[in-house]
């Protein structure tokens, strides 16, 4: 199994929505953000061509993000994954993952620092970040077995500008 993991695009600061009144859950993407991703989206795609279940956590600048990336995928359904929020335990998310095939590509939209703690979890079985995903960027696992803590291989760490980059070609 592959695990492509990406951190949503950049949002509106959150002072600046705080004044809104309305809770930090809804807090948007900027167009700016959206803008980059876009780019960062076709970066994405040349990396990984296909993925079989796109997921993302309930938050709206996730949701914003994993919407761009379906389009780019080809119109996937984006999942609702609880999981995936930010105050969710690292591990929480593995009895989800396992519920996909040996030979799925699965790509989740979250947030740091629980994305760190996830990949921490995934590659060393230790509630440990020491991997930051940049807003925008994203990193590939890969599973021999079904998923578990520390089961997994890092195959590469991308920051946003090279998926741009790689996306102008």
């Amino acid at each position: 199994m592959k695990l492509l993991v990406v951190r949503h695009a950049v949002a509106q600061e959150r002072g600046e929505f705080a004044a809104t009144g309305l809770p930090d859950d809804f807090r948007p993407l900027t167009d700016a953000g959206r803008r980059k991703m876009h780019r960062a989206a076709r970066g994405l795609r040349a990396l990984v061509p296909h993925v079989d279940e796109l997921a993302s956590s309930p938050l709206v600048r996730a949701r914003q993000t994993a919407e761009i990336l379906a389009d780019r995928w080809g119109g996937h359904e984006i999942v609702g994954v609880g999981e995936l929020a930010p105050e969710s335990q690292p591990d929480a998310l593995v009895p989800w993952l396992r519920g996909h095939g040996a030979a799925a590509t699965v790509a989740v939209v979250g947030h740091e620092p629980h994305l760190g703690f996830l990949v921490g979890w995934l590659l060393a079985g230790r509630h440990v970040s020491f991997l930051e995903l940049k807003k925008g960027g994203a990193c590939l696992l890969e599973f021999d077995d079904p998923p578990s803590a520390g089961g997994a291989t890092l195959r590469w760490v991308m920051e946003p500008r090279h998926l741009r980059r790689l996306g102008r070609g």
